[in-house]
């Protein structure tokens, strides 16, 4: 089961741009609930609660999947979410229906944020034929026509110009649609995302370019890396507008996300929005991420944890209870585990499937 991130009804967006928040302690049981920035539109309960809901879904999903990788159940490269959730959640939040999805190999989390279903996911990352790509992608190639998620790309940057071609797709067939394409700090250094920017506000795509910066790329912090650390301004030789974001505060990121969709699906071209937040793990489940100090990991989940700012939310200001809190969390748990239980059991992929989807098949006469 997967809930995909609910598209927003929420009144129109100021045209202010949004500037990141800082987050109170929300430390579970105890935690104060950060007030909306003055031009972001607060939440309503259900809109918490569905932001809630689904970031822990995440959260636990990827929970269990480094636990499975350490069990020796997922092979290969498994980089996880944590700490990004609100990222993608609020995006989609901000989105509506038909709107495309493309980003790099740190995907589960968009993947489920799209409305693919956990088990699909999970089997995908155990090799297993019930995986969406019949267990031959792994965790990083994995697709849904259906839900509008093009992947998961494991060559850095790629999925920049893959993304720009969706929007061209947009663009000719003026369905009024866009084109969401979520690459990371690291990725913002390569020469293919500059020619896909210039492509992209020449011709007006409709496309958001979304830098979800965490800070260390795959383990350089990123004043040692980039000359220009404000990735909001890196299309600003091509004219394109861009914003820096509280990755960690999902309202915000709704709230710059429905300014920015607005702008690239009304003609005006594409946007870039920085979201500034913060991976809990290593690049990989390979990185030990000794680049940075534990106390510094251990200050951004009690400030900043986009998931106890949300509990906290509800608790304070909605006065929710923690047995409904923990009602949630159980349900989570409860569709994770089957998922996990469906990874572990389900057979195989014929070697029959290696030659499957190679090659299209001519039409028949």
């Amino acid at each position: 089961m997967a809930v995909a991130a609910r598209k927003s009804k929420a009144p129109a967006p100021s045209k202010t741009a949004a500037k990141p928040a800082k987050a109170r302690s929300a430390k579970e049981g105890a935690g104060q609930a950060a007030p909306a920035p003055s031009n972001v539109t607060p939440f309503t309960k259900d809109e918490d609660l569905h932001a809630y809901h689904d970031m822990l879904l995440i959260r636990r999903f990827e929970e269990k999947a480094g636990q499975m990788y350490g069990m020796g159940l997922i092979g290969g490269f498994c980089h996880l979410y944590i700490g990004q959730e609100a990222v993608v959640i609020g995006m989609q939040m901000a989105s509506k229906d038909g709107d495309q999805v493309i980003t790099g190999y740190r995907d589960h989390g968009h993947m489920l944020a799209c409305g693919m279903e956990s088990r699909g996911v999970m089997a995908e990352l155990t090799g297993r034929r019930g995986g969406y790509s019949h267990g031959k992608g792994g965790s990083m190639h994995m697709f849904s026509r259906e839900k509008n998620f093009y992947g998961g790309h494991g060559i850095v940057g790629a999925q920049v110009s893959l993304g720009t071609g969706l929007a061209f797709a947009d663009w000719y067939r003026d369905d009024k649609t866009v084109s969401m394409t979520y690459f990371g700090d690291g990725a913002a250094n390569q020469g293919q995302v500059y020619e896909s920017f210039n492509m992209a506000q020449l011709w007006k795509l409709p496309v958001v370019f979304v830098i979800e910066n965490n800070r260390y790329a795959m383990g350089t912090a990123v004043n040692r890396a980039s000359a220009q650390t404000d990735f909001s301004r890196r299309g600003a030789s091509f004219g394109i507008p861009g914003e820096q974001v509280d990755g960690m505060d999902v309202r915000a990121v709704r709230e710059a996300g429905l300014r920015a969709i607005e702008h690239a699906r009304s003609g005006k071209g594409p946007y870039i929005l920085e979201m500034q937040t913060y991976r809990y793990r290593g690049h990989s489940m390979s990185d030990p991420a000794k680049y940075r100090s534990k106390d510094e990991v251990q200050r951004m989940r009690e400030e900043h944890d986009p998931i106890e700012q949300v509990r906290a939310r509800l608790i304070r200001e909605f006065k929710i209870g923690e047995d409904e809190l923990k009602a949630i969390d159980a349900k989570v748990r409860e569709v994770v585990n089957d998922a996990a239980e469906f990874a572990t059991h389900d057979p195989e992929p014929d070697p029959s499937e290696l030659y499957t989807d190679i090659l299209l098949e001519p039409a028949q006469g």
